[in-house]
């Protein structure tokens, strides 16, 4: 068995999958995992470190399909595209295929990525730090943060996969030039207003910023979003679907969502108003014709 470590990097990993394949060693023989102390070629055969003399062809397509899964974090991570990449260069394309149990179990990844890339882009809540007077504090700051400058919009997301690198780009266009940070609990990104740049593992600096910053107009937009929510049309399982509710405790409005349930259980549902609307006593309308 030969056990690999390519420290969650693709490109790592396409390089140790290119010289495993050149040897032809088969997929069963080969695992992924990541000890501290693991030998990056230990194996109970010995094999020279040199790329083999067998040459895979595979389409351009596929290694786009591997790139993306490989965002997905779970078991077999690593291990399963090497199984696709494997069967693809044996001739047996159907390991891509949605039919196929082992491209099912690929396309599933790919459905879970995309998914996570779209609540990133629903989901954050940048909040506009306030501009600092002490010009000495913010270089202070700065240093801290090992940027330039300060960012202007802070976020904070905990994304269930690695799409941060590459979903965060969505930004770029939304934003303008405006500097932004995000951060979360394993990596973070900061777009200067010309380039974004990507930490693999998020500076401590950038996280207490995140997840310290106050928005100032917070108490406005709760009360917006108070407002605007349609007890009436309430469906708490469809919600949790487009909405789930490992997000909530990272959004300004997520305390208020139990809350807002509850009362629509308990009789805001049923008139479709809020309290304060309901009692409210009618006009009554005398004479006419």
């Amino acid at each position: 068995m030969i056990t690999l470590d390519c420290d969650d990097v693709f490109d790592t990993w396409r390089d140790q999958a290119r010289w495993l394949l050149s040897h032809q060693i088969n997929p069963d023989q080969v695992s992924w995992s990541v000890p501290e102390d693991a030998d990056l070629f230990a194996s109970d055969e010995h094999y020279p470190q040199q790329t083999g003399p067998f040459q895979a062809r595979v389409p351009l397509a596929l290694l786009e399909l591997l790139q993306n899964a490989a965002q997905y974090r779970g078991e077999q991570r690593w291990s399963l595209l090497y199984e696709v990449l494997w069967r693809v260069s044996h001739g047996d394309r159907t390991a891509m295929m949605a039919g196929d149990r082992l491209g099912s179990e690929l396309h599933r990844r790919l459905k879970q990525v995309s998914r996570e890339a779209h609540h990133l882009h629903a989901f954050v809540r940048f909040i506009q730090l306030p501009g600092c007077n002490n010009g000495k504090d913010m270089e202070v700051k700065a240093a801290l943060l090992e940027t330039h400058s300060l960012p202007e919009y802070v976020a904070w997301h905990e994304p269930a996969h690695d799409i941060l690198r590459t979903a965060s780009e969505h930004f770029i266009g939304r934003m303008g030039r405006h500097r932004w940070m995000i951060a979360t609990t394993r990596d973070g990104v900061y777009y200067d207003g010309q380039r974004l740049i990507h930490k693999r593992q998020c500076p401590a600096a950038w996280q207490a910023l995140a997840r310290n910053a106050e928005d100032p107009q917070g108490e406005l937009w709760l009360t917006y979003y108070s407002h605007i929510f349609n007890p009436a049309r309430l469906n708490p399982k469809v919600m949790q679907g487009h909405l789930p509710s490992r997000f909530w405790k990272n959004l300004p409005e997520g305390p208020l969502i139990p809350a807002l349930i509850s009362e629509a259980r308990t009789g805001k549902q049923r008139d479709g108003q809020a309290r304060q609307i309901a009692e409210r006593r009618g006009k009554v309308i005398r004479g006419g014709r």
